[in-house]
């Protein structure tokens, strides 16, 4: 993803960033400068690994808050559950039937950062969400995938907003 371009993705895709953003500043950050200092007091910087561990898992977790951050900030959020129309568009759920083996199966179209395989929540970006975008039930979708092409008919284009976990109720 380049620098300034808008990162689309789901209402529920910018909370669960910014929950672990807040989670990695009030959290992790203390824990490791925690272990950090401990570390230190072991004595001889050069050969403590302990030392050297936590610095670069301190590295990691400040590279992930700048990442995170950049993220938030060039949000662009698109609510499934406000969009619709017949044409499959990003935040879409779409039924599909493999024209080869008759197989039905169902994706998400996502932002990148919220793509998860085993959801079936795919990138929008990816080779099959591309082949699907603009497409209608009935038409049929030819993605080239590792095993040669494959032909994808769209049964069913809905449009909701399925979270992880339901909301609490309190």
């Amino acid at each position: 993803m380049s620098g300034s371009d808008n990162i689309p993705m789901t209402p529920h895709g910018l909370q669960k960033l910014k929950d672990e953003l807040k989670h990695l500043q009030s959290v992790e950050r203390g824990k490791i400068s925690r272990e950090i200092e401990v570390a230190r007091a072991h004595g001889d910087l050069r050969e403590n690994a302990e030392y050297h561990a936590a610095k670069e898992k301190q590295s990691h977790i400040e590279g992930r808050i700048l990442t995170l951050g950049d993220w938030i900030a060039r949000a662009e959020v698109i609510d499934p559950s406000k969009l619709g129309g017949d044409k499959v568009v990003f935040g879409a759920t779409v039924e599909l039937v493999d024209t080869e083996n008759d197989k039905t199966i169902s994706y998400r179209l996502v932002g990148e950062t919220e793509a998860d395989l085993k959801k079936r929540w795919i990138a929008v970006t990816s080779p099959v969400a591309r082949a699907l975008i603009g497409k209608k039930v009935g038409d049929i979708a030819t993605v080239q995938s590792p095993g040669g092409v494959r032909e994808l008919e769209v049964v069913k284009i809905s449009f909701e907003d399925p979270q992880e976990e339901p909301a609490s109720a309190s």
